[in-house]
């Protein structure tokens, strides 16, 4: 076989996908697995990090198989994604140091609470083109410092997930522009800033900071071992990668600057890419894979896994035969007419907004079934990224393209037509079913020469569906979105009461 096939792994926060495309990003063959999320305590969230990496390798094994016995020999090139934010740290022979923490993780808010306010915050925001959260870096290193003292003196790298899949395929330790600007990168001339890590009280943890690389570079090649797990040929090059969002936005060809770009996954993330920084603390700036642009992002972790929390609790669609997604786009359908009469906040995992708030229902009658609570539940996603959406527009320059979707919810044609009513804006959503995965794999066809660069017209993906606004849902869904933003105020003092204050160390 000739090398003429490029492998993407994108590593969400609970499902890791492995997928061969050609060198035009057209998909050959895909597997995937599941992670368990594990809460040992309130507010944790965390995952094993072994389990991380077998369900990866485990992944890659299953779609080389897809293809034939020798399909390794066929892989030019690695590409890596991954979520971002998080902690997964390991000790000096690569062992990891604790379980990793993944981004909705809220148990630092302790943290945030001294820091808001203060110097920290205003500087935090000039310095890194962001302010920390809960499950960022920054807020959990100085939660570890603090409480698990011993796990930061083990440790001799502390990485985010795409970049502890990549130190077990090759055993090199590497980072990219896109995940090193998660807390402790200068916004605007790159590389790590001191006066940040200082500001944190984390000057000392320096020098376990990885190595930054460019997303497109070749940073190690597949060990023996890694070979013999995962059926790839030793010797094959890796490629640094990227955070998801912005490999996602490649995989789907959202990268013209000012074009607005949707992920509706575990979390909410509405991006733009800007050729200039623009700081507010409703959103992140963070280095985009090209040098000298930027990626604008207003993210929550209240989107899609809503929906993977009420069918846990309350069942699954009896008949999938077409798909969990349409299932329930049947259900919503057959209560889809008039007014919004129930609404859903999504903050089951956590909200965009300062003060507590938590997942809540309201308006619920007797004469509600399961499809109202659906209707109301894929509503309250949407007009979440709304909130999002509308907060990039006021100050970007935001252009009046067709919005790109992607995540769990463009697999469903009533909610992606849910979000051009609610954004009065078209929505498009491409033939790409894993656009991390391809955005990565396009990183990695770039950096052994199958492609000019990501955006080579030659990997264009095409146009799935096109979701224009209709006037009547548009109405609905306004007066849905002003009584959604009423509550939201006026349930603070509520949300506040019913927080869980932090256990007792």
């Amino acid at each position: 076989m000739t090398h003429e096939l490029v492998l993407g792994v994108d590593a969400g926060h609970t499902v890791t996908k492995a997928v061969l495309f050609d060198a035009t990003g057209r998909a050959v063959a895909r597997a995937g697995g599941t992670v368990p999320l594990k809460s040992p305590q309130p507010h944790w969230v965390e995952r094993d990090m072994d389990e991380v990496w077998q369900t990866a390798f485990q992944a890659v094994a299953a779609c080389l198989a897809e293809v034939g016995s020798d399909a390794g020999r066929a892989v030019a090139a690695v590409g890596l994604a991954g979520h971002g934010d998080g902690l997964y740290s390991v000790d000096g022979q690569g062992r990891p140091v604790r379980a990793g923490i993944v981004a909705m993780d809220t148990r630092a808010e302790s943290v945030l609470q001294e820091w808001r306010g203060t110097p920290v915050w205003s500087r935090a925001m000039e310095l890194s083109g962001t302010v920390p959260f809960a499950g960022s870096p920054a807020a959990l290193l100085a939660w570890l410092a603090r409480h698990e003292p011993g796990a930061l003196v083990q440790a001799r790298w502390l990485l985010s997930c795409k970049d502890w899949l990549r130190l077990k395929l090759t055993g090199a330790v590497a980072t990219d522009p896109t995940d090193a600007s998660a807390s402790f990168t200068d916004m605007r001339r790159g590389g790590y800033s001191p006066e940040l890590l200082d500001l944190y009280g984390l000057g000392a943890l320096a020098r376990l900071l990885p190595p930054v690389l460019a997303c497109d570079a070749v940073s190690g090649t597949v060990t023996h071992e890694a070979a013999a797990l995962t059926g790839l040929i030793a010797g094959t090059p890796v490629v640094t990668g990227a955070h998801d969002v912005d490999a996602a936005a490649l995989g789907i060809g959202g990268t013209t600057p000012g074009e607005l770009c949707l992920i509706a996954g575990s979390f909410s993330i509405n991006q733009v890419v800007s050729e200039r920084p623009v700081v507010d603390p409703r959103w992140q700036v963070r280095h985009f894979v090209r040098p000298g642009q930027w990626m604008t992002m207003s993210t929550s972790p209240a989107s899609v896994a809503n929906l993977e929390w009420f069918l846990r609790v309350t069942g699954a669609p009896a008949d999938q035969r077409y798909g969990v997604h349409e299932a329930i786009g049947r259900e919503v359908e057959a209560c889809l007419e008039g007014p919004s009469e129930v609404l859903f906040h999504p903050f089951v995992y956590g909200s965009p907004h300062p003060h507590p708030a938590s997942g809540t229902f309201l308006g619920l009658r007797g004469w509600h079934g399961r499809g109202h609570l659906l209707r109301a539940l894929m509503e309250g996603v949407v007009l979440n990224h709304r909130w999002h959406v509308d907060a990039l527009c006021s100050k970007l320059p935001v252009t009046g393209a067709a919005t790109r979707l992607t995540g769990g919810a463009a697999h469903s044609a009533v909610w992606s037509q849910m979000f051009a009513d609610a954004l009065r804006r078209p929505v498009v959503v491409t033939d790409v079913q894993e656009s991390a995965t391809r955005g990565a794999a396009l990183l990695a066809a770039t950096a052994v020469g199958l492609l000019d660069d990501v955006t080579d017209p030659r990997a264009t993906p095409a146009v799935l569906r096109r979701h224009d606004p209709r006037p009547n849902r548009v109405a609905v869904l306004d007066e849905a979105y002003q009584a959604y933003r009423e509550t939201l105020e006026a349930l603070g003092p509520v949300w506040a009461r019913l927080d869980a204050p932090e256990a007792p160390e």
